[in-house]
């Protein structure tokens, strides 16, 4: 099957994964935002995140790497950096 046929998406906006990193938000807009799984514990089996460290990014191309980053923090569980990210990328792109 297709791997693009089902993509992922949270809230209506695309989530993209590699490894431990993943973007949600679209690389079109002018914000993204990027989470890093920092821990893991393992359920079974199943890896759970513990600990994801969340950056609200610029995605202008010609802004060094360091200088895209707007705010970031770090949350425990996957579900909470989610949350936190959600509402971040939503306020940004609506320029409150």
């Amino acid at each position: 099957m297709d791997s693009n046929a089902f993509p992922l998406s949270y809230k209506g906006r695309p989530v993209m994964r590699k490894d431990t990193l993943l973007y949600y938000g679209s690389m079109a807009d002018k914000y993204i935002i990027m989470l890093q799984v920092l821990d893991q514990e393992k359920k079974g089996e199943l890896k759970l995140s513990k600990r994801v460290s969340v950056q609200l990014q610029l995605t202008d191309p010609d802004i060094s790497s360091k200088d895209r980053v707007v705010k970031s923090t770090e949350k425990v569980g996957m579900w909470n950096a989610m949350d936190i990210a959600s509402i971040w990328l939503e306020r940004a792109l609506s320029g409150k």
